[in-house]
């Protein structure tokens, strides 16, 4: 599941950074852990979406955009599935 070229640590902290600005993009509060988590898996996702495109982002540049956009699609759709307050 790793992207090609970015190491684990750094994947770690590349999903850290995607996952707070997409935190800060969505206006959303979510804790360090939970950023890394968004970041990483949304990288993931959003890799994963693109490919079906034809589209293949790499290196820690690429992973980075894919992290931020697969953090802001997973935080709007547990937003759809969260109950009102």
């Amino acid at each position: 599941m790793e992207n090609p070229g970015v190491g684990w640590v750094a994947a770690i902290v590349i999903g850290g950074i995607a996952g707070w600005l997409a935190e800060m993009f969505m206006k959303s509060n979510m804790g360090v852990l939970m950023n890394i988590v968004l970041g990483i898996v949304g990288a993931i996702v959003a890799n994963l979406l693109l490919g079906l495109l034809g589209v293949s982002l790499t290196g820690w540049l690429g992973y980075l955009v894919a992290g931020f956009i697969g953090a802001c699609i997973l935080i709007a759709v547990g937003r759809m599935f969260r109950r009102p307050a």
